[in-house]
């Protein structure tokens, strides 16, 4: 898995290993970045369940000020440390090992411009966290929230004001892009 576009373009990815480890397919980070082009500079970005960190730092790449992944995996935690050493210390990035409901408890302390939501599939989890997300207030009047599900399941019930702008599939996945309408 490597960087798709962006300064970090072609360096690779440390996958966490384990069951029901399912990084987002280059092919979809490849299409959801083209939907998303000229969205991502300066924006600030959140990677909720994120795993190997590779929708959040493919943000960083191609110039996010900021993103903010949170995961509680263990083994997740250190492919994803492993993977943001290529930015070296830097004031962009910040890591929270926690689960993403834990997380959300929280006051949010600033409002996303995108979100990356790719849950453990099969858990209705994709819903309840865009729910939790637009009550919390943790979206921009304008955020794009990406979100992953099981090919199988159906499409997740948003929040309402949150349009179905894109859709895909890709394998065993379907993929969202949202644009909250605020």
């Amino acid at each position: 898995m490597r960087v798709i576009g962006g300064q970090a373009k072609g360096r690779s990815l440390r996958v966490p290993r384990g069951r029901g480890v399912r990084p987002t397919a280059d092919r979809v980070r490849e299409t959801l970045f083209n939907w998303l082009q000229g969205e991502v500079e300066g924006s600030v970005a959140l990677d909720l369940f994120a795993g190997s960190g590779a929708l959040g730092i493919e943000a960083l790449s191609r110039g996010a000020d900021h993103a903010t992944f949170v995961e509680s995996a263990r083994g997740a935690q250190a492919a994803l440390r492993e993977n943001l050493a290529l930015f070296g210390e830097d004031p962009r990035i910040r890591v929270v090992s926690a689960s993403a409901w834990r997380f959300l408890e929280g006051p949010a302390e600033r409002p996303f411009d995108l979100v990356f939501l790719d849950p453990p599939f099969g858990h209705g989890w994709a819903a309840r966290a865009a729910a939790v997300l637009e009550e919390g207030g943790w979206l921009a009047q304008e955020a794009r929230i990406f979100l992953e599900v099981g090919g199988d399941e159906d499409p997740p019930a948003v929040p309402a004001g949150w349009r179905d702008d894109r859709r895909g599939s890709c394998g065993e996945s379907a993929f969202h892009l949202y644009r909250r309408e605020g």
